[in-house]
This record gives structure tokens, C-alpha cells and sequence, in this order.
């Protein structure tokens, strides 16, 4: 399963939705890989915060997600809402 979505973060992709994202995908059974939209085949291990943060994807920008097992959709699905969901630095408010 493959799905591009647009970074919404005003951080890109470093510090707590790169935390984020990749405690996420720990949580399924699923292999998840990222990489730039316009990179091709450039993709990186989602379970990795030394890969994701090492991408330097920054607000705005494309990436392209692939997903492969049994939670393979609900992965994308946590992922993609994470990469779209604005993350504020602060901390969230209870």
C-alpha cells in the first residue's frame, strides 16, 4: 500500500512528529517506509527516528509513504494523520 501526503507540521518532520510518527509505527504489524515524494525509490525505515529526522523533510513538502502486512492500511491511516495534523511545540493542552 502506497499514499503521498504533505507535511503540515510547522516543524517539518524533526523533534516530537518524528517522535511521533515513529512510535506510531512500532505499533502495528507492518513494515513502513518514507522517503520525499519527488525522490523516487528513496525511501527509509519508519520505525527509525535517525532515519525519519534524517530525511530534513520540512513543512510543506511531499512524502510518499509504503506500507507493507496485516496493518499496513492502519499504519498509513496513524501516519498520514500525524504528517497532517498541526504539532505544537508547547505541548498539548489537557
Amino acid at each position: 500500500m502506497e499514499r503521498t501526503v504533505e507535511v503540515v507540521p510547522a516543524a517539518g518532520l524533526h523533534a516530537r512528529p518524528a517522535s511521533s510518527l515513529v512510535q506510531t509505527v512500532n505499533t502495528f504489524d507492518a513494515t513502513v517506509e518514507i522517503g520525499r515524494a519527488t525522490d523516487g525509490d528513496e525511501l527509509v525505515s519508519a520505525n527509525s527516528m535517525l532515519a525519519v529526522t534524517g530525511l530534513n523533510v520540512t513543512q510543506g513538502e511531499s512524502v510518499r509513504l509504503v506500507a507493507e502486512g496485516p496493518d499496513a492500511a492502519a499504519a498509513l491511516d496513524a501516519v498520514a494523520a500525524i504528517l497532517t495534523s498541526t504539532v505544537e511545540d508547547e505541548g498539548e493542552a489537557s
